[in-house]
This record gives structure tokens, sequence and C-alpha cells, in this order.
């Protein structure tokens, strides 16, 4: 059995899993990206994405933003700085697919899935060295990530019972 998930679900009949370990694209992109698609519809969300790698919206960038230019389209979210982070998009949508179809082999309605939980950890660092000047080496680390996504289905709000 691996390892469970950072967040139990609270109907598994009504959810969808998915989840990704050791991808290679950098971690603060990929945590910025999965911090924008928290809360939103599955249909919704994959429009994002779609727009996000046609540049015609962006990914605001809340925590990690030292050095990230300012940008128009991070208006709507309320900051200033944001990206088109296309590897962290792409991984994104790809754990949206699995987590989908997932959800369709349990017969789940997908027009009712929203994305109640999804997380990036940091993965352990992949090493490799770059040369310097006058015989020296020194480390040349990428940063890769996992991402664990809960899809669920919403269900429809109950009537109270009419008064007498």
């Amino acid at each position: 059995m691996g390892k469970p998930y950072c967040q139990v679900a609270s109907n598994p009949s009504k959810t969808s899993l998915s989840r990704a370990w050791d991808i290679r694209c950098h971690y603060k992109n990929t945590r910025e990206t999965t911090r924008a698609l928290k809360g939103m519809k599955l249909k919704d969300a994959k429009r994002y994405l779609r727009e996000v790698i046609a540049k015609r919206r962006c990914i605001p960038y809340r925590r990690h933003n030292g050095g990230v230019p300012r940008q128009r389209q991070a208006a709507e979210f309320g900051f200033t700085q944001g990206r088109w982070p296309r590897k962290s998009v792409v991984a994104c949508r790809t754990l949206l697919k699995n987590a989908e179809a997932n959800a369709e082999s349990k017969g789940l309605d997908t027009k009712t899935l929203h994305i109640s939980h999804i997380m990036t950890q940091k993965a352990q660092k992949q090493r490799r060295r770059t040369y310097r000047a006058h015989g020296r080496i020194n480390p040349y680390m990428s940063s890769p990530c996992h991402i664990e996504l809960i899809l669920t289905s919403k269900e429809a709000p109950v009537k109270p019972p009419a008064k007498e």
C-alpha cells in the first residue's frame, strides 16, 4: 500500500483521487499553479489552464514572488505579479485528466466535480554539477515536486421541510 493522502475524503464514493510523484518541474511554480486552481470546478480549471498556456490569463504569484514581473492579468485575482509556468500547467492538466478518468470509472458525473483538495510538496532535490573557473565544481540542483488532488462531486442542496 502506498502513502496516504494528506487529506481524507469525507465521502469516498463521491470523490476521485489522483497523485503524481517526483515531477520534474519547479516546486515554486507548481505551488502557485495549484494554489490558483484550489476550489475551482473541473470544467473551469481545465479552461483556465488552457488560457494560461495561450497566455490569455496568468498564474498569480502570491508567496514565491521575488523577481516575478508585474502583469496586468494578475489583477483579476487581486495581485500584481504573475507568470505563465507552462511546464507546471501541463503537469496539472495531466493530473486533472487522470482524476477525471478516475471519476468516470467510478460512475461520477464530471459536470458536478470541483477541486476540494490540491497540494504541492517538495520532492528530494536532484543533483548535477556545473564546472566553474579555476577547476572548481559547484552543485546544480533541481527542485522537483509531488502533487496530489481530490475531486469531489457537489451534492444538490437539500430543501428544508415545509412547515405545517
